[in-house]
């Protein structure tokens, strides 16, 4: 497939549209999760529509002495993995194209939940990320676009974004790609040092050890609903050896703490050992959060929550989230 390289919302729109036209917005420094969005929209295109991959800086969203000047660009080496992957072109602007009369007056606001967890470490940054992602809505005029779940309060926010602004376009979330050791794949692990990358395996661990914690207890839980308590039912349990199994399934289930609580501490005693190594680890944030709000949950919370980590290794920040299933046996990444 030859990928075009286009430059100009003029040269986008001239293109003759057939099907479905499905785009994904990205920065540049192409890795494989990038390449797992651009397939999965080929497939939602189908061989008939159109796959459009965004490269774009956007100095918007850069917060001063964040690393908007060394943020790396890697257009020719995009552009191949863009064709590789499936897509039909590569919509690069400057940006004086983006915004051609300098930084734009009027732009959007995330409102309070951009004010939260990413928004509260990075002030301003979710109002330029909503700009930006209106403007290319409208520049490359998508029928789907598709994001990464990594990045879930941004995700969040442009669900909200299309909703209440009336985008006629559908949003697409794409779960998160990993390196073999657990580690989420990122434009910015390029930044880290060998020792460096070994502490950042502690987001990712962090994460795991919070689900396997809630895994645990909801099978406890679920043991011991299954098999009551009683002085009869232990006595008829006792002819096949079960008595032992659903006493210990009682006693721990209803003497370890469990829910939010259990989840926030299992993942934060890993965090924690990791502010200890070498270099260390600094911490930003841990959250337990609604994922239509992201505010934290209370322990009475029943649904999907977002399990969230921030944090600084060296000079590079790095974020991670899973999803957690409340009141049912379950977690999914």
């Amino acid at each position: 497939m030859t990928t075009a390289l286009l430059r100009t919302a003029d040269e986008l729109h001239a293109r003759v549209r057939r099907g479905r036209r499905a785009v994904v917005m990205t920065m540049g420094a192409l890795h494989e999760g990038h390449a797992t969005l651009i397939r999965t929209a080929r497939e939602i295109a189908g061989p008939d529509g159109e796959v459009v991959v965004t490269v774009f800086v956007n100095p918007l969203q850069f917060g001063a002495g964040e690393d908007l000047d060394r943020y790396p660009r890697t257009l020719d080496a995009d552009l191949e993995l863009a064709g590789r992957s499936g897509a039909d072109a590569v919509f690069a602007p400057t940006v004086d194209e983006v915004y051609p009369g300098g930084e734009p007056q009027v732009r959007v606001s995330a409102g309070p939940m951009g004010e939260r967890l990413e928004g509260g470490s990075r002030p301003g940054h979710f109002d330029g990320m909503l700009t930006v992602v209106a403007k290319l809505l409208h520049l490359t005029r998508p029928d789907v676009a598709l994001y990464g779940q990594k990045d879930a309060q941004q995700l969040a926010l442009i669900r909200r974004m299309v909703r209440d602004l009336n985008f006629g376009v559908e949003i697409v979330g794409v779960p998160t790609v990993r390196e073999d050791d657990g580690l989420a794949l990122s434009s910015r692990n390029r930044y880290l040092s060998p020792r460096e990358r070994r502490t950042a395996l502690a987001l990712s661990l962090a994460l795991f050890a919070g689900r396997d914690r809630h895994v645990a207890q909801e099978a406890l839980l679920a043991r011991a609903r299954e098999v009551p308590a009683t002085h009869a039912r232990a006595e008829a349990l006792s002819a096949i050896g079960e008595s032992r199994a659903a006493a210990d399934a009682h006693a721990v289930a209803k003497a370890a703490p469990g829910g939010p609580a259990a989840v926030r501490a299992a993942a934060r005693q890993v965090l924690d050992e990791a502010s200890r190594l070498d270099p260390p680890l600094e911490l930003d944030y841990l959250a337990l959060v609604d994922p239509s709000d992201f505010t934290e949950i209370g322990d009475d919370f029943t649904g999907e929550a977002v399990l969230a980590v921030a944090a600084r290794v060296g000079t590079t920040r790095l974020i991670d989230n899973l999803t957690l299933t409340f009141g049912t046996l379950g977690a999914a990444s």
